[in-house]
């Protein structure tokens, strides 16, 4: 399975929303489907416990999400990092207790297509810096935050990566791209 990390950042690179620049139903309609074309070839959403708790307590109040993310977040294999979670209270998910970098690295070799994980900064950049990651997905919105903390690591030596494919979302300004490692 393939681990990738999709982000939604500033330009500056900044991944942790300090300020209102984010509104996930607020897309424009070629940006979400987009994501749903993503989201299609997910096997496993993968999570840490504060991003998980936060789509816990929003996505499946959303009853009329037209989108079809709600719908999707219910359905899709959830795995959630936490040592302190002993009921995740959401379907199909299960809970990863222990260490969560030899996880993903068990997760890799299992069979399926997509493990994704979005949010979840404190995980994201332990995958990074482990070298675990097979895809990343950046999704750039037009807005300048200036502080917080980035899509990398700032402590880790910088990948060396290649261009996998781009879009532009002129509706919202958004910009997408993905990148592979050059292993």
């Amino acid at each position: 399975m393939r681990i990738i990390i999709t982000q939604n950042m500033t330009i500056d690179g900044r991944v942790e929303m300090l300020d209102d620049w984010f509104d996930p139903q607020a897309q424009d309609e070629e940006l979400t489907a987009k994501l749903m074309a993503q989201s299609a070839n997910e096997d496993v959403l993968l999570l840490g416990r504060q991003t998980f708790e936060d789509f816990r307590g929003y996505w499946p109040l959303q009853t009329d999400d037209t989108t079809g993310v709600a719908a999707h977040l219910d359905r899709v294999e959830k795995r959630v990092v936490s040592t302190t979670m002993t009921e995740p209270g959401w379907q199909n998910t299960r809970i990863i207790g222990g260490d969560p970098l030899e996880a993903v690295a068990a997760l890799r070799e299992e069979p399926g297509r997509d493990a994704i994980l979005t949010g979840s900064i404190t995980l994201a950049h332990a995958l990074i810096s482990a070298e675990l990651i097979d895809e990343f997905r950046m999704f750039t919105y037009p807005v300048w935050q200036g502080r917080g903390r980035g899509f990398f690591p700032d402590d880790a030596p910088a990948p060396r990566l290649q261009l996998a494919d781009g879009k532009t979302f002129p509706a919202s300004g958004v910009a997408y791209t993905a990148y592979v490692p050059k292993r």
